[in-house]
């Protein structure tokens, strides 16, 4: 009976960490050896990971540049006498839409 109890368990484990693996490798996460050493021939390569967060930093920094120039138009409107508030909001009307 306890032959029988150990043999189970033994399937059992060996049967998680087939799933286990199939399921990292199936996600692209790097699957570990049986050393415990990363395996990233199943995912994208650090170098693809590093370029497109590099884009990602990128694409940001340019949205950010676009919203800071945003804020000084409205602050200046803010801080200008009202009789050129109107004729400010009438140019940027008139002006291409960002």
């Amino acid at each position: 009976m306890t032959d029988v109890l150990l043999g189970v368990i033994v399937v059992a484990c060996i049967v998680g960490w087939i799933v286990t693996t199939w399921i990292r490798a199936k996600n692209g996460y790097p699957v570990e050896d049986m050393l415990g050493f990363k395996d990233h021939k199943t995912g994208d390569s650090p170098d693809k990971i590093k370029a497109a967060f590099l884009a990602e930093i990128a694409r940001r920094d340019e949205r950010i540049e676009a919203l800071e120039l945003r804020v000084q138009v409205l602050e200046r409107i803010a801080t200008d006498r009202s009789g050129l508030l109107s004729e400010e909001i009438e140019r940027l009307r008139s002006g291409p839409v960002n």
